[in-house]
């Protein structure tokens, strides 16, 4: 039974991933009633919910799937999809995936796990290592001169810009999980 909660949360977060990287994020502003773009998709997000519901093995299996159909040439990464991806300096924080699920999904299963405010360290924590993984990529990659940009350059379009967006995106990834951990009867 344990293995079919497994696979089906795995199966739910694959998918959840590949909606959340068609889904530009946004956020509406109250004061005047505007909706301001945000520098991110729920990509991540979608990826660090579903650890947090379903666990580090499911979270990990998810991650590793959409990694495979990205990189078996189906367009399901921000850029594109295809092996030469693995080229392209966007392809650290990708591969970054797999440990921030695993993380997350780790310290989601810590007691007393249930309320937003630790969710919300939890996926900032899977966001951390998401970073580092990018960021490591984006240094080997200037120091081998990989790249057609500066590594500050780099760092500003893949890290700094995008990442205001996604923490607010992993807080309301954490709300999210709360609720559906309470309808499902996940244990904290």
């Amino acid at each position: 039974m344990r293995a079919l909660a497994i696979w089906s949360g795995a199966l739910v977060g694959l998918l959840t991933i590949l909606i959340g990287s068609l889904i530009p994020a946004a956020m509406l502003v109250p004061a005047p009633m505007r909706v301001i773009d945000l520098p991110a998709s729920w990509q991540v997000p979608a990826l660090l919910l579903c650890a947090m519901v379903s666990g580090p093995r499911a979270g990990v299996i998810a991650s590793v799937a959409y990694l495979t159909l990205g990189l078996g040439d189906l367009p399901v990464f921000q850029g594109g999809g295809g092996f030469a991806y693995v080229l392209d300096p966007g392809f650290g924080y990708l591969a970054g995936f797999v440990p921030a699920a695993w993380l997350t999904g780790r310290l989601s299963q810590q007691d007393g796990m249930g309320d937003v405010i630790k969710l919300s360290a939890t996926a900032i924590a899977g966001l951390v290592v998401l970073q580092a993984c990018g960021i490591l990529n984006l240094l080997v990659g200037t120091v081998l001169n990989r790249w057609d940009a500066s590594l500050p350059e780099l760092l500003i379009q893949y890290s700094l810009g995008p990442l205001p967006g996604q923490l607010l995106l992993c807080i309301t990834a954490a709300v999210l999980a709360v609720v559906l951990r309470r309808l499902l009867i996940v244990e904290p």
